[in-house]
């Protein structure tokens, strides 16, 4: 893990690629597995792995999270960002704030917390955590009732937050009135589409965020990458035509569960076995895994064909 300190101007090098987590029968870690999935996204040009939704770290027990770090350090590069996930609930982040602090860790990821809360009360548990781990962290935006965008804009100033993962929904991207009026109050710079390849072009052209997570490149690394470089260069037909490679599988990840989706998928495509879900979630049922199985195999082509 090379940045002791986290520069938001480096992370277009690549897609943040957002990973599942590889467990063993009983719920362990498995350290070959995700070794091996750590590897495929290296090598396709991956540069930042944030560990959130996808590996489920709502559900993570806290008792394995300085096991967990340790081990996704081990296994990665010197020259990639590993991103863990804190929380969701207040006293998570808190006990979290120093196993990353002794780790080194030069940044993390709040989760959002769905439950009782107040906007003083996020703004007042944000700063504590930022306090108690003394890094800039990523904010990360599900809905659009999440926080105040001049909440985030104090934040911002007050040089709490790293970057800002924004996935809230929409059936038009470009049709976003809560992301124009963050937009207002924090620049582009530091935001990064948080929902995958279908709306990374929209997002980057339009809003002009810095780059874009992939939940399916790490089933294709390489295309996700060449679809940045397309963006990145202005050549939107280039982008839009390798993002339709990635389609077929997220409209599933999109019709069921994105993160049960992507874990098996993973491992439909044969790059790492990645197990079991955590509860509460489960695997994905057998009459499902057919046409999971051929949309993996078909992105998982597609990504090889970008080596030939």
């Amino acid at each position: 893990m090379n940045p002791i300190s986290a520069r938001r101007a480096d992370l277009n090098l690549s897609p943040l690629a957002v990973p599942p987590v590889a467990r063993n029968a009983d719920l362990s870690l498995n350290p070959v597995e995700n070794g091996k999935l750590i590897r495929h996204l290296e090598e396709g040009g991956i540069r930042f792995l944030m560990y959130g939704g996808n590996a489920n770290f709502y559900q993570s027990q806290l008792s394995e999270y300085a096991e967990m770090l340790s081990m996704l350090d081990d296994l990665s590069s010197d020259q990639t960002w590993i991103i863990p996930s804190v929380g969701p609930d207040f006293g998570k982040i808190m006990d979290q704030a120093p196993i990353l602090k002794k780790l080194n860790y030069p940044t993390a990821m709040v989760l959002p917390y769905v439950g009782p809360m107040t906007q003083a009360g996020l703004l007042n548990g944000l700063r504590r955590f930022s306090d108690a781990f003394g890094k800039p962290f990523f904010l990360y935006i599900k809905s659009d009732e999440y926080i105040d965008p001049q909440h985030v804009a104090t934040l911002v100033g007050e040089e709490r937050i790293l970057a800002v993962k924004y996935a809230s929904v929409r059936s038009d991207p470009a049709n976003d009135p809560y992301l124009r009026r963050l937009l207002e109050a924090v620049p582009a710079e530091y935001f990064i589409s948080g929902i995958g390849e279908r709306p990374a072009i929209v997002h980057l052209r339009e809003f002009g965020m810095n780059s874009f997570t992939t939940g399916s490149g790490c089933i294709a690394p390489r295309g996700s990458l060449e679809i940045l470089k397309a963006i990145l260069a202005g050549d939107w037909n280039r982008a839009a035509t390798l993002r339709e490679h990635f389609m077929p599988l997220e409209d599933i990840r999109d019709a069921t569960s994105p993160i049960q989706v992507l874990h098996d998928a993973v491992s439909a495509s044969k790059i790492a076995q990645m197990g079991p879900a955590v509860p509460f979630l489960s695997n994905t049922l057998p009459e499902n895994l057919p046409a999971l199985t051929e949309a993996a195999l078909r992105l998982a082509a597609f990504n090889q064909s970008l080596f030939a």
